[in-house]
């Protein structure tokens, strides 16, 4: 993505180590994904904050092949869903072991210069 892509304040996030995501500001509604307008009222008053890096697993799956060469020395690894406790949903590199309903932590790390998203348990 570029920076002037609708992700660069949670790319400019991940690069000082934070992660954010968007929560309306009418309704108050934390957003799934980076989005224009509020998934739950329409509203276009969306901002952007910053996740306490807590969340439960909502779903886990185990990649086999690399989208990429990059991600080649990885594989196997694991892909889960999280649902932050602020309400928005992400996906991050899970640990081997996190199951559906885990707490965990969330960090930021870097494979080569790209910056990613880890959980851990809590």
């Amino acid at each position: 993505m570029t920076a002037t892509s609708l992700a660069a304040p949670f790319l400019a996030g991940l690069a000082d180590d934070r992660i954010r995501f968007q929560r309306c500001g009418a309704c108050g509604k934390a957003q799934r994904l980076a989005r224009y307008a509020c998934t739950a009222c329409g509203a276009t008053d969306l901002r952007w904050e910053y996740a306490t890096g807590r969340g439960t697993v909502f779903a886990v799956t185990e990649v086999k092949r690399a989208p990429t060469d990059a991600f080649r020395a990885l594989v196997p690894y694991r892909i889960a869903l999280i649902d932050l406790d602020e309400g928005a949903r992400l996906m991050a590199h899970a640990q081997p072991g996190l199951s559906v309903g885990d707490r965990v932590s969330l960090s930021v790390y870097r494979l080569g210069e790209q910056a990613l998203i880890r959980a851990a348990p809590a």
